[in-house]
């Protein structure tokens, strides 16, 4: 096979996908259908975090002082823009290693692209993405695995490292916790704004200074005592890591729904029918253990189960420790962290109010 070399004009990148960034899940009810019909395996002891909770990474104890966090993320493009699908997807895979309270230390790149419909010139912007995001992250990409595919895939296998008794799993949250949220929601909007030709550049770059911007905060988080409880929202939305979050540590979550930030225009956006189908699969999906208020609008429900691109960190942390949770948000400039809601003990489920 001949390959075309040439800089000719690319197709969109989102035009060779079905479904673009974490909105490309399989949906919640169907996986957890999959997941049944595997079979078990015993677990050693020193796998601290593994499938029990839909935890955010795999984390395995080496020795007193050090766990190894494993965790991989991988998926079609959800922009046009070749570097900027690179740094989109390196973000969000590095993110669950710091949604677990540890620093990454190396990537392993996964890579497949239709070789006869892309220049190489555009797969290659697509990995310098990914390494500009790793080297922000003080990380090598230090090998990784490639194939030729009928639609464009980029991600990473992400290693990281953690102490012991600092790993934050989603699982750990306690009754009296507050919630708080690292970044404003609404990058599956605007996602299905610009596949549809409707997103202007100030949203594209309010959604890229986003989705590429690394959840660094959580290892300074792990090291605060009243952080119980840590992960990150992504394409099951806000409503599905919460509830996750509940089921794990069999309490109740309520958010706030007038306090959650959205990114300027989402719901303009979601009003004219800029939503995904994610979203509506991820609302069907929890439906059963989720309460909303009477009224509820139908909007508002999307924006609640938007599936997030490489979102923000989920803290469940003792009421006298948000002011310092809000101040290593500030100081790494997450200057939309909110306080969204609380934990409390009663029927495992979400409520929203």
């Amino acid at each position: 096979m001949t390959l075309d070399t040439t800089t000719a004009a690319a197709p969109r990148l989102t035009s060779l996908s079905h479904g673009g960034g974490c909105g490309c899940k399989i949906a919640p009810g169907v996986l957890s259908q999959i997941l049944k019909r595997t079979s078990g395996f015993p677990m050693p002891k020193e796998l601290l975090v593994g499938i029990e909770t839909a935890d955010d990474a795999a984390v395995y104890r080496l020795n007193d002082e050090q766990a190894l966090i494993a965790t991989t993320d991988f998926f079609m493009p959800i922009v046009d823009d070749p570097r900027d699908f690179g740094r989109i997807a390196a973000t969000n895979a590095i993110s669950d290693v710091y949604a677990m309270g540890g620093t990454p230390i190396f990537a392993l790149a996964l890579v497949g692209m239709p070789l006869n419909v892309l220049p190489l010139d555009t797969i290659a912007a697509i990995l310098q993405g990914g390494e500009s995001v790793c080297a922000a992250a003080g990380i090598p990409i230090a090998g990784g695995h490639t194939i030729d595919s009928v639609e464009p895939i980029y991600g990473l296998v992400v290693l990281g490292l953690v102490h012991p008794s600092r790993v934050k799993r989603n699982a750990d949250a306690r009754a009296g916790d507050k919630l708080v949220l690292g970044k404003p929601l609404g990058v599956g909007v605007l996602s299905a704004a610009l596949k549809k030709n409707a997103l202007g550049p100030d949203g594209y770059a309010q959604m890229i200074a986003s989705t590429t911007k690394l959840n660094t905060p959580g290892i300074a988080l792990a090291q605060l005592d009243g952080v119980h409880a840590l992960t990150d929202v992504t394409g099951f939305g806000l409503g599905g890591h919460a509830l996750e979050l509940a089921r794990g540590a069999g309490l109740r979550a309520c958010i706030d729904w007038a306090a959650v930030p959205l990114l300027a225009g989402v719901r303009e956006l979601a009003s004219q029918g800029m939503v995904t189908g994610a979203s509506a699969r991820n609302a069907a999906a929890n439906a059963a253990q989720i309460t909303l208020p009477a009224g509820f609008a139908d909007i508002d429900n999307a924006l609640l189960h938007d599936p997030q691109t490489s979102g923000g960190l989920l803290v469940s942390c003792s009421a006298d420790a948000v002011d310092a949770v809000l101040a290593i948000f500030a100081q790494q400039g997450f200057d939309q962290a909110a306080v969204i809601g609380e934990v409390s003990a009663g029927p495992v489920g979400l409520r929203v109010r």
